[in-house]
């Protein structure tokens, strides 16, 4: 199954390490203000992507589900670490890196739905964790709530 941005949501079916990589675009005019963001705001804080060149990482506190340009600058650090083209758009080579990142960690079993609980291991930051849900929607926690990687909402802040 090949997960698109018209679906509305990160998503995924079958082997859980190779979702993202076939996700929307998300960029300073693509889903730029939306949970996507969010999700993959938290990557580059795990991976502590630079935001200046002069060592600045981005923070925790710059997670806000805005793509801007804080992010743009990180993305393009990130991809220059990782040995990507260096455009600054999160799209499939990007994204799709991430996924190498993901270390299932436990399955949550209840009377609604199984969710599957993944760490992502980044260079930096290695506390924050991802929840695909057995209908392949992909979530994170925020203030004990739970957020899905909606492309057309932002919830996050």
């Amino acid at each position: 199954m090949s997960a698109a941005a018209s679906d509305g949501y990160v998503s995924g079916a079958g082997d859980f390490y190779d979702d993202f990589g076939d996700e929307g675009t998300l960029s300073t005019t693509s889903y730029k203000n939306s949970n996507a963001t969010c999700m993959w705001q938290r990557i580059l804080h795990a991976e502590g992507a630079e935001v200046t060149n002069s060592g600045v990482r981005f923070n925790e506190t710059d997670i806000d589900g805005n793509f801007g340009a804080l992010t743009r600058t990180a993305t393009i650090n990130l991809q220059n670490r990782w040995g990507l083209a260096a455009d600054g758009k999160v799209g499939n080579a990007t994204f799709g890196r991430a996924d190498g990142n993901l270390v299932h960690v436990a399955t949550h079993t209840d009377q609604l739905q199984r969710r599957f609980e993944f760490m992502y291991v980044g260079k930096a930051h290695k506390s924050f964790r991802f929840y695909r849900s057995n209908t392949g929607r992909w979530s994170f926690y925020e203030d004990q709530e739970l957020k899905y990687g909606s492309y057309t909402s932002k919830t996050c802040d």
